[in-house]
């Protein structure tokens, strides 16, 4: 089982290597509350802090000064402080860490994360299903409002064989009268079923976004466990390019040191490799997608 917290660290090991760049970090001492304006830290680790941005768990904090004696650091601009760059004010415990200047800060990992899961559709579709009493001389019944398409339709027949037939004449209306069918979806079947008898709709629907650290992915997402590596190099691939982004900002003594070394586009160059590897992991699962699930001809003039 692939968890939404194994994705993001996946991701994050994957950019920021293993060893070779070693994030600066501390650890709080006693717990934060989403509306405190400062917070303890680890006295032995206090000077791995800086002024500016910190990362504890998903919030982003600007930090405008620290009592090396004391580990109390206070938040820049009070409240405003708090939350910085589109996070959100949260509260933390005890133990976190903190981590100075984050170069990938948790949540745009975990916003990449979802963008991928997006990205995957209409390559990849996940599945619900709906069950239709059929009704005499009715031929059109309503859809969930996931449904974006039809996959199959198979209707049962009667007697003690338990055999369901497939049907072979429909067609999905994604403009469905509102007044009619509440969801604004329906599908119109034409196959001769005997009236009573249960209809049995497979549609396809778009992949699921993930919300909190324990969300399993195939479970929520509706895609294979084994998709979870394209969705890991699906988020390389937006993510990287932000390396392009501070080459801009050559003011650091870091950032001048490495240029002669990191030649210019590696970033890009990088992305580029994750996002063949995506693509090609992504036909691979289409091909699987098709294979699986058979879609029968339908109606469709």
């Amino acid at each position: 089982m692939t968890t939404y917290a194994d994705l993001i660290n996946q991701v994050r090991q994957q950019i920021l290597g293993y060893a070779k760049d070693q994030l600066a970090v501390t650890e709080m001492t006693q717990p934060m509350g989403a509306a405190d304006t400062s917070f303890t830290v680890d006295t032995d680790t206090i000077e791995n802090l800086s002024r500016g941005l910190v990362e504890i768990d998903d919030e982003l904090i600007l930090v405008k000064s620290y009592d090396s004696n004391s580990g109390t650091v206070q938040v820049m601009g009070g409240l405003n402080g708090r939350g910085a760059e589109g996070t959100i004010a949260a509260t933390h415990d005890a133990s976190a860490l903190v981590t100075s200047d984050p170069r990938f800060p948790r949540q745009r990992v975990k916003e990449a994360i979802n963008q991928a899961i997006t990205g995957v559709y209409p390559d990849l579709v996940t599945f619900g299903y709906t069950e239709i009493t059929n009704v005499s001389v009715v031929y059109e019944y309503g859809m969930p409002a996931d449904a974006l398409d039809v996959w199959a339709v198979s209707d049962q027949t009667i007697g003690p064989t338990q055999v369901w037939t497939q049907g072979t004449k429909f067609r999905f209306n994604p403009s469905a009268s509102p007044s009619a069918f509440p969801t604004g979806k329906s599908i119109q079947l034409f196959d001769a079923v005997t009236p009573g008898r249960t209809m049995r709709v497979k549609y396809t629907k778009a992949p699921s976004v993930l919300v909190n650290a324990s969300d399993d992915f195939e479970a929520v997402s509706g895609l294979p466990d084994r998709c979870s590596d394209l969705i890991v190099w699906s988020a390389c691939s937006r993510l990287l390019p932000a390396y392009e982004s501070a080459r801009l900002q050559q003011q650091a003594i870091e950032a001048t040191e490495r240029a002669p070394l990191v030649p210019p586009k590696s970033a890009a160059q990088v992305a580029a490799y994750y996002y063949q590897m995506y693509q090609q992991r992504l036909q691979e699962e289409r091909n699987r997608l098709f294979l699986e699930n058979p879609q029968p001809t339908y109606y469709a003039s």
